[in-house]
């Protein structure tokens, strides 16, 4: 994220895509900024504006939730605080969503009472009870909020074996990690940082600016097993985890990356390396990046990963990542291979020169326009104040990049009159659902010390879309199916989703896949099904045919008595 080394560019990265026509036309991605009327007047609090010091840059997150189970997603706002006050901030919120993009804040008739400086947010319920859980990054120990129904949560860290660490976390993510069919825990961790103690400033290109993260001391990253009886234990140093050098953790991402049934984790580290722990088995992990490939960008250098998306780009059910980075560099994309290997494709799909002069955050492949492939949605904004195109090639404040599928590549759309997608600020996370139940993907956003932004999807399609929820009634931990991978398959047109844990940035994915599909034949008749194929995290296969324009459940199947 701050790192103040340059990285050089690499010739192919500059020269290998072609000269683009940057006349403007109407875009088939269409969204309008609906947060006056969403019922969501809520700033975020991350330190003072302009920050000074590095635990003030990063914002907050933003966990989606279905906290009611009553078929649309709520929304909970971790929020920071001051740095004379850490632990005293404004305090989270919880927005319960009413239908057509209008939320009701219900924090105070909710229980949650929680004002420490905070971070990072993941869903899953991880005592099986039916009802979605939220755990929350934070400064200091970690706090987990468990759902007791009717829009009601209590802390209950300490009963659940948590909050013993002392560190900052960033990112959290539930997914089952040793195959018991609950949810365990893996944070990331960023630096040590004592609000009381103000870090003196470093120097970049002639300026003073905020220092950190390189020279300050990086912090471990944590394990939690679920026990199953709702309570977790550390399996930091037992699981291998800790084998490897601590970094500067801000995301994560958990699903099979490795192609052998079992959810791999891929940490993205700011101004280091990244990891992809390849799961052994048993709750043990090994450092696979850099013989992977997804350690560092195909120069070797090392990034400063933020944001991450999963999306398959080449249609060969592989799951491909997308990581966003600081200014100066670009954003990477990184394409498996069918023998365990990623290459950086970031040229060859246009990804690299529109982010340049952009210092990205959280990130999403979502098919805005239901035209059957996945768009790139991108929220930025700089970590400097000082930051101008004259002094550092970048903005302070950075409007979204937003990149449509255009054959082989994928081109930033420009658009004068969609005022967000011109609207600079400084965002840091973003969290990607249908919303308002009409089938395309709306957009929630959060800012540093910015108003959060709510953005409906205009797409005007009708039954060009279908939404896939899961439940495991075999596994109940693990109802929702982390770490499922889903294909649907039209005719010979194939698309794939994978169900991960982790998110865009310091937030959630929603435990659902969103397929644009396009428009029916005219003559229905002749129209292929839909066919949907669920790979659920044990291996288990389910097949189904489901009707277009409709969010349909998908059950596993109760095993075959013996």
């Amino acid at each position: 994220m701050m790192s103040i080394v340059f990285l050089s560019i690499a010739l192919s990265q500059a020269s290998a895509a072609p000269v683009a026509d940057h006349a403007e036309k109407r875009s088939s991605i269409q969204m309008e900024d609906v947060t006056a009327p969403s019922g969501i007047d809520f700033v975020t609090t991350s330190g003072a504006t302009p920050s000074t010091q590095i635990l003030e840059v990063k914002g907050g997150g933003i966990a989606i939730i279905d906290m009611d189970n009553d078929g649309d997603f709520d929304l909970f706002f971790p929020n920071g605080s001051l740095l004379g006050q850490p632990s005293k901030g404004p305090g989270a919120r919880l927005y319960e969503n009413l239908g057509g993009m209008r939320f009701r804040d219900i924090t105070g008739s909710s229980g949650i009472d929680h004002h420490e400086w905070s971070f990072g947010c993941a869903v899953g319920d991880y005592d099986a009870d039916g009802l979605d859980d939220i755990y929350v990054a934070c400064l200091g120990p970690d706090r987990i909020l468990r759902n007791l129904g009717g829009g009601r949560f209590a802390d209950v860290t300490e009963a659940a074996g948590l909050g013993k660490e002392n560190l900052w976390g960033t990112s959290a993510a539930f997914a089952d990690l040793d195959g018991d069919g609950d949810l365990d825990i893996y944070v990331t961790n960023y630096v040590e940082c004592d609000p009381a103690k103000p870090i003196p400033p470093a120097h970049f290109r002639g300026l003073e600016v905020i220092n950190g993260p390189r020279g300050l001391r990086a912090q471990p990253d944590l394990l939690y097993e679920n026990l199953g009886n709702g309570t977790f234990a550390d399996r930091s140093e037992a699981s291998g985890i800790r084998t490897v050098m601590a970094s500067y953790g801000l995301n994560v991402a958990i699903l099979d990356l490795t192609q052998d049934g079992l959810p791999d984790i891929y940490v993205g580290n700011d101004s280091k390396s990244n990891f992809l722990f390849k799961n052994l088995g048993k709750l043990r992990f090994e450092d696979i990046g850099t013989r992977s490939g997804t350690a560092t960008n195909i120069e070797g250098a090392e990034q400063a990963t933020m944001g991450m998306a999963i999306g398959d780009v080449n249609a060969d059910t592989l799951p491909d990542i997308l990581t966003t980075n600081f200014s100066d560099d670009t954003n990477t994309l990184f394409v498996s291979r069918k023998d365990g290997f990623f290459d950086d494709r970031t040229s060859q799909y246009g990804i690299g020169m529109p982010s340049r002069t952009l210092c990205g955050w959280a990130a999403a492949f979502v098919d805005l326009d239901n035209d059957s492939d996945e768009d790139i949605f991108i929220v930025n904004g700089h970590v400097y104040p000082q930051a101008t195109r004259a002094n550092m090639n970048s903005d302070y404040a950075q409007a979204p990049l937003v990149m449509s599928r255009d054959g082989e590549r994928f081109v930033a759309i420009k658009d004068s009159s969609q005022g967000w997608l011109n609207n600079a600020r400084r965002d840091r996370s973003a969290v990607f659902a249908d919303l308002d139940g009409d089938g395309d993907q709306d957009v929630i956003v959060s800012g540093l010390n910015e108003p959060v932004q709510v953005l409906k999807n205009k797409h005007d399609g009708k039954d060009d879309w279908v939404i896939i929820a899961l439940d495991d009634p075999t596994h109940k931990g693990n109802r929702h199916g982390v770490g499922s991978r889903i294909e649907l398959s039209i005719g010979d047109r194939k698309q794939t989703r994978w169900i991960i844990g982790g998110g865009p940035f310091q937030s959630n994915n929603t435990p659902q896949a969103h397929f644009g599909i396009g428009p029916e034949p005219q003559d229905a008749t002749t129209a292929s099904p839909v066919v949907i194929t669920v790979i659920w995290p044990d291996g288990a296969r389910s097949t189904s045919t489901v009707a277009r324009g409709k969010r349909t459940v998908v059950s596993r199947p109760a095993p075959l008595a013996k």
